[in-house]
């Protein structure tokens, strides 16, 4: 009790310092820590360039100051891109914004890479704020899988570590209908400490002090741009679903900045659906593992998966319900999906029919040595060690964009937008992701409570999902069934889910990102 006591007053304590206190400053140098102020040491991590200081870990041992990692001034360039039928001329900034506690020291520099669209009226033009998940996730994977000016295909021969990092004019780009603002939390990208207080470092890894972190620098980017009166929006993917919503409530309650609409990509909403005893994370999984088994015998649609989103709802949860107690029960129910999946009736009988993401991605095809990805389970690669009794695979669909993804990142920034950081861009930081704080106590990390509180207050404010039929990781079913509980005021008319063909990030699939960014473009506009 005491110990969920101290983390709650922790993460409590930085919502009212970032949100009350906190100040950003571009020009004017702050304050130094005490002179036992500690450097940064090398991070390990599976994407990064050079061996400098991490922009995510200072450790202990030597003397320094925050200045000595503060990265370089804001550049910004401009910038044009011919797309098919129209060419788009733009500002493009790379640099960062410094976050202080209430006395004035400073906390963190918090990057971010923003597009702003020539000759538009500020005060009508939309802007909408990325970042991606994780938690430890920079936002590369949006701004050149998706939505930024230039994108790096995600597929075919742009899907392996030696694929060509180079950046393609991007016609799907939402600069079109609305400004860009890509944001990399602490610890990702080129963001970094430069406090060395290992307390105020390990409150920007929990739940609401990275939510309400985010939400200041979002607010003090429009100040610093001359942006309050424009329409503003937020955009997470995967971890960004707990992010995002309680980022816009932070906005409205503690920023004084009301966005219009909510985007989220591939969210998890309710970590209490995918772990524990929780029996919502059989069927919330049953139609993800069901399409994989149609996918290979052809084109899969969502409409193809009525009949198993109604058995999951159905009898497979009335049979769930009953337990393993009930042997005919059980039976029933593990025979039924390996039939749907296609996966060995011995082995599904072996688990209950209750398989978890990396006994099915082993199982799928294990008699010819091959994975599903976790991110995109029409992804096959092979196991390298198909004969252990352990898990000991990657992710087929994820891990070779890692190379070719962070050397574009790094590419754009040094030499397009003229912005060179020290240390070691971080695409996807594992200590971050170590760190991570997600909370104690009876209640486990949700978002569902802001997505409620937001819509609730402002009842023009909008909210669409967008989910890939082959992600493993947050299945699209998980999302339904939460906003299938919604109150009426959160209907239709103000909430909508869209499922595509693909994966985590289904958008590397031309039609699946051509018809997204239509639905963005319809609730932006």
């Amino acid at each position: 009790m005491a110990n969920s006591f101290a983390t709650r007053l922790a993460a409590a304590l930085l919502v009212a310092c970032l949100a009350t206190a906190a100040r950003a400053d571009d020009e004017t140098p702050q304050p130094s820590p005490s002179p036992s102020a500690q450097a940064p040491s090398g991070q390990k991590g599976r994407a990064g360039r050079g061996e400098g200081a991490s922009p995510g870990a200072n450790a202990a041992g030597s003397g320094s100051t925050p200045e000595q990692h503060r990265l370089p001034p804001d550049s910004t360039t401009k910038q044009s891109v011919a797309l098919p039928g129209r060419t788009l001329n733009f500002s493009a900034t790379a640099g960062s914004i410094r976050v202080f506690d209430d006395k004035g020291e400073a906390l963190a520099d918090v990057a971010y890479t923003s597009y702003q669209l020539d000759g538009a009226e500020k005060a009508s033009r939309p802007v909408t704020f990325l970042f991606n998940g994780g938690p430890g996730s920079a936002s590369a994977w949006l701004q050149f899988g998706n939505v930024g000016p230039w994108r790096l295909p995600f597929d075919g021969d742009g899907a392996v570590s030696s694929a060509s990092p180079e950046l393609q004019p991007n016609a799907d780009t939402w600069l079109d209908f609305t400004d860009l603002v890509f944001i990399d939390p602490v610890g990702t990208g080129d963001s970094r400490f430069v406090t060395t207080s290992e307390e105020a470092r390990k409150r920007f890894f929990t739940v609401d002090g990275d939510a309400s972190s985010i939400a200041l620098v979002i607010r003090r980017w429009l100040e610093k741009y001359d942006r309050l009166t424009s329409p503003k929006f937020v955009t997470g993917e995967s971890y960004g679903g707990i992010r995002g919503p309680k980022v816009v409530r932070n906005l409205q309650m503690q920023q004084g900045v009301g966005p219009r609409g909510l985007i989220l990509i591939s969210p998890v909403l309710d970590f209490r659906d995918y772990t524990g005893s929780s029996l919502l994370q059989y069927v919330a999984s049953l139609p993800r593992h069901r399409r994989h088994g149609r996918q290979a015998k052809g084109p899969v649609t969502r409409e193809n998966l009525a009949d198993v989103e109604a058995y999951a709802r159905g009898d497979f949860l009335l049979d769930l319900v009953k337990g393993q107690a009930d042997t005919e029960a059980t039976t029933r129910l593990a025979d039924k999906v390996a039939g749907l999946t296609g996966i060995d009736q011995a082995v599904s009988r072996r688990l209950a029919g209750r398989f978890d993401i990396g006994e099915f991605r082993r199982e799928f095809d294990r008699k010819n040595g091959k994975v599903t990805g976790r991110y995109d389970a029409s992804v096959e690669g092979f196991d390298p060690y198909p004969d252990s009794s352990y898990f000991r695979f990657n992710d087929p669909s994820g891990d070779p964009l890692m190379a070719p993804l962070t050397s574009a990142a790094v590419d754009l920034t040094t030499r397009r937008l003229n912005w060179r950081p020290d240390g070691s861009y971080q695409l996807l930081s594992e200590n971050v992701n170590k760190a991570w704080e997600f909370g104690h106590g009876i209640n486990p990390t949700e978002s569902v409570t802001q997505l409620r509180q937001m819509l609730a207050l402002d009842p023009k404010l909008k909210l669409l999902i967008g989910h890939g039929l082959f992600d493993l990781a947050t299945p699209y079913f998980a999302s339904k069934i939460i906003l299938d509980q919604l109150p009426a005021f959160a209907g239709p008319s103000r909430t909508k889910l869209v499922v595509y063909p693909g994966g985590h990030m289904f958008y590397s699939r031309d039609s699946s990102r051509q018809a997204f960014r239509k639905e963005v473009e319809a609730l932006v506009k």
